[in-house]
């Protein structure tokens, strides 16, 4: 299955319908609110919203099926619900409910979006509420942020296991946010097979199985099912991307992710700028 993860700005409608006669499955993209003052404040682009809004009804008229990915945080937590009402309105086949997961640019703007554990809280009712509510209709997708979590969540399913990346570049992937892991080196699509590069490229066998594991994973009953937690968040977090993922209670630098919940400042944000 071949899916085209999107902020929706960067894209323009001929390239989205290029991509779907070559054979495309499935657009997913990123909201950042309800909102559209907020929702290009939040994401730094006046005008983002309508072309986000323009991109999605695009792939629904071209007969892709559509996932809206609303990135939840402190500035939106408390929307959830109208977010899921804009979704429903542009036909979504399906939402994931992604709280901001904290490296890249997230990093930079961590105390900023970083949610109260009450309004986690909160969210985690009212989206039990809404899957009651629309059941049928559309599938909710939704998982713990991690910060206020107690265990991981394997990456990407597994690293190397299930899914790959292709970047605007060519560039292939393990997981969406494998460059902010400093060292590992990439081959690209113009160069090797995906094939070639699934199964031999450094950067997929670099954290590939449990073997790179170190204690208490080894030796974890989990360790096949989260493989250790994320190892970009392991990095951002303890400077190792070997480390176990200090979002897992058990982990020796727990304490680190406890204290950055509970750290939450009112300031702007901080933008990627090209």
């Amino acid at each position: 299955m071949t899916s085209l993860i999107t902020s929706g700005v960067g894209i323009t409608a001929r390239t989205l319908r290029d991509l779907w006669e070559a054979g495309l499955d499935h657009v997913q993209v990123s909201i950042q609110d309800s909102d559209a003052i907020s929702a290009d404040r939040i994401a730094g682009y006046r005008g983002a919203f309508q072309r986000k809004y323009a991109l999605a009804t695009e792939a629904v008229r071209l007969g892709l099926p559509l996932t809206i990915n609303l990135v939840v945080h402190r500035a939106n937590i408390d929307r959830i619900s109208d977010m899921v009402d804009l979704a429903l309105g542009l036909k979504a086949a399906r939402i994931e409910i992604a709280h901001v997961q904290y490296y890249g640019w997230a990093l930079k703007n961590r105390e900023a979006l970083m949610p109260t554990a009450e309004q986690v809280q909160r969210a985690a009712v009212e989206v039990e509420e809404l899957r009651k509510k629309h059941h049928g209709a559309i599938v909710i997708d939704a998982v713990v942020p991690d910060y206020h979590a107690r265990l991981p969540k394997p990456c990407v399913g597994g690293w190397g296991k299930r899914s790959l990346n292709v970047t605007p570049t060519g560039k292939v992937l393990p997981c969406h946010a494998a460059e902010s892991i400093p060292g590992l080196e990439f081959w690209s699509v113009k160069e090797h097979s995906l094939r070639e590069i699934w199964e031999s490229s450094p950067s997929f066998n670099a954290f590939r199985g449990t073997g790179f594991l170190p204690e208490p994973c080894r030796s974890c009953e989990r360790r096949e099912l989260d493989f250790g937690g994320c190892r970009c968040q392991a990095f951002a977090i303890t400077g190792d991307a070997k480390a176990t993922d200090p979002v897992c209670h058990l982990s020796p630098h727990h304490a680190l992710v406890t204290g950055l919940a509970a750290t939450q400042e009112d300031r702007a944000y901080l933008y990627r700028r090209m």
